[in-house]
């Protein structure tokens, strides 16, 4: 196990970027309740799983095609000890708790660990409270954009490094769960491999070299490396691309196209009102669209209404057409992401999602489908938000004595911060024992001057001001030119950003997390689950709704 040294929390609403409509989640659910069935709590947890309804049927064939897809995830095609037991669970009658991720070049970004992470948590202390609960891993493999997925960052020992799987003219508009990686997979996985460095470099570089071949799919790919770095945890994965599974939730394809009218107008008003409210609308919504892709000529495109008609790509449907196609070919139909969730608990006995920012947003929509379609929404939850600091960049941090905020307040403000700690320590000391020497000379005058006239008093602390401004000035441009000499303050700000607060952003949501698995091994993915805790615990406080920063 690899612990972790020391951690605190932070609010959301001290994070660039954070929305209005997540702080009021997070914050004050009252603000936002009308749009979620349940509150984001352990009972809200609760509450859905009595509301679950799954016909058996449905439910012993969906683990049957689970049983088969997590086999082939699974190395020498073997299902983890800890998911098959889930597996029985879930076909015993357990509840699951479901999270998901688009299925990224080597995993993605790093929060889709936390996911899991908290999937797994979730489940562990709903089971725990008397509620039998699995965590279930939806792979987004409808998906079609190629470009979102075909790419990956992480930190190398030289400077934040990009991967990149060029994308084939042929393979535009596909499902992505259907896109083969092909040869040129091979020199990227070996080059990758060949910077992960630490204890348990071997380890991981293993798993992706055996999930990344030629005749994988991004989402076969993406399937066996979690199941290797996450084995023990007891995740089931689903791959919705499976054509039973399509016609298990063709009742839900045909809702959304006979009565496409009215739920389009039910989330064109509920858009309407979040707006009212002050909240953004994370999916927009047309005076065409439906809640329906159709695949044409292998493209997976936007089903849009037109005139009593439909269209998608350059072809169009009458409605009788349409609803042929989904007796006999639903897996011709896959769902947008407004439907998307509707059709995975009309699969799953689903009692919580756990999303990230951008999903507790649209679910805010999705209430309207869950309601008309389903009959029951889940409860949603955040996932847990890390920012993970290794001790290379917690010495950068003390150095510096920077703290996390000062990534967020930008470029120019960590730039000025770190000037003012770079001078050598013969000068700094120079510098501190000049400014004394001017406050107290500037203090020596107050009283004088209070006597000879009280109106001086002000004049004097407004030159005081303004010379230690001075004073202050020349000490950054002291700083500056001592690191033009050397350029180290150019490089350590690059280490850091890069590091913490990489493309403007949060380090989970750019920076892939195989790197830090490699230095750490599972001891690290063990002490993020237990910090992924909605319960106070022997580590401290839950901060389930704030962001962790972590120091290893």
């Amino acid at each position: 196990m690899t612990p972790c040294m020391e951690s605190h929390c932070i609010s959301f609403r001290e994070i660039p970027h954070t929305t209005k409509l997540l702080q009021s989640f997070l914050e004050d659910f009252s603000r936002v309740s009308a749009y979620y069935a349940h509150p984001p709590t352990p009972a809200g947890i609760d509450a859905a799983a009595r509301e679950v309804r799954l016909e058996p049927a449905v439910r012993s064939a969906v683990v049957e095609v689970l049983r088969e897809q997590n086999r082939r995830f699974g190395p020498g095609n073997a299902i983890d000890s800890a998911t098959t037991r889930n597996l029985d669970r879930l076909a015993a009658g357990a509840v699951s708790i479901v999270t998901g991720q688009q299925v990224g070049l080597f995993s993605g970004p790093a929060y889709t660990f936390y996911k899991a992470l908290s999937a797994v948590r979730c489940a562990q202390e709903t089971t725990g409270r008397g509620i039998d609960a699995v965590p279930i891993f939806w792979l987004a493999t409808e998906d079609h954009d190629l470009a979102e997925v075909n790419h990956v960052f992480w930190n190398t020992r030289n400077a934040m490094t990009k991967y990149e799987l060029p994308a084939k003219e042929e393979d535009a508009g596909r499902h992505v769960g259907e896109v083969l990686l092909g040869d040129s997979v091979e020199s990227i996985v070996a080059v990758a491999a060949e910077t992960l460095e630490g204890p348990f470099a071997q380890e991981t570089a293993r798993a992706l070299r055996e999930a990344y071949t030629p005749g994988e799919t991004y989402g076969s790919a993406f399937g066996k490396l979690l199941a290797r770095l996450l084995a023990g945890q007891g995740i089931i994965f689903i791959d919705p691309l499976d054509a039973r599974l399509h016609r298990l939730a063709a009742p839900v394809y045909r809702k959304a196209l006979d009565e496409a009218d009215s739920l389009r107008e039910g989330l064109l008003a509920r858009s309407k009102e979040l707006e009212h409210e002050g909240f953004h609308v994370q999916v927009k919504v047309t005076r065409e669209t439906t809640l329906l892709f159709y695949k044409v000529n292998g493209r997976r495109e936007p089903l849009r209404s037109r005139n009593g008609h439909f269209a998608a790509g350059d072809k169009e449907f009458s409605r009788e057409q349409l609803s042929y196609a989904l007796k006999d070919t639903p897996e011709s139909f896959t769902p947008s992401a407004l439907l998307r969730p509707v059709v995975q608990d009309t699969l799953l006995p689903t009692a919580a999602y756990i999303g990230g920012p951008a999903e507790v947003a649209y679910m805010a929509q999705t209430q309207i489908n869950y309601q008309r379609i389903l009959g029951r929404m889940p409860a949603i939850f955040p996932r847990a938000s890390f920012t993970i600091v290794d001790p290379p960049i917690a010495r950068f941090l003390a150095q510096y004595e920077l703290d996390i905020r000062d990534m967020f307040a930008g470029v120019q403000h960590l730039r000025a911060r770190m000037l003012q700690k770079s001078l050598t320590a013969g000068l700094a000391s120079r510098f501190e024992a000049g400014e004394a020497a001017l406050r107290s000379m500037l203090a020596e005058y107050e009283e004088p001057l209070r006597r000879l006239d009280p109106t001086l008093v002000e004049a004097l602390h407004a030159s005081g001001r303004k010379m230690l401004h001075q004073f202050e000035q020349l000490k950054a441009k002291a700083g500056r030119a001592e690191n033009f000499r050397s350029g180290v303050l150019e490089r350590h700000e690059r280490i850091l950003v890069d590091s913490l607060y990489p493309n403007g952003g949060l380090q989970e949501r750019t920076l892939c997390a195989l790197p830090l698995l490699a230095s750490n091994g599972s001891g690290f993915l063990d002490d993020l689950l237990r910090r992924s805790s909605f319960a106070d615990s022997a580590d401290g406080p839950a901060c389930a709704h704030q962001h962790h920063v972590v120091f290893l």
